[in-house]
């Protein structure tokens, strides 16, 4: 595995501060990983598709906002 140093600003810092239990460091990697598989979808998806840039740029944005709010709909226990 490789480190990665990112720069953030001052507030930022602090509130994570305040969730010390919290692995940064995986939230980010798997914030990485995910934006990866957006972006690989939706190359692939324009690989196969008549769409232009701009409307696979479009249905990737409604994806994701579609994604948010079933994600926002879930009840975690």
């Amino acid at each position: 595995m490789t480190t990665m140093a990112l720069s953030i600003p001052i507030e930022l810092k602090h509130k994570l501060e305040t969730f010390p239990e919290i692995n940064w460091s995986e939230v980010a990697k798997q914030a990485f990983m995910q934006k990866i598989n957006d972006l690989e979808f939706l190359k692939h998806f324009k690989a196969e598709s008549k769409m232009t840039n701009e409307e696979a740029l479009k249905l990737g944005k409604e994806l994701r906002k579609a994604r948010r709010q079933i994600q926002g709909m879930m009840v975690w226990t």
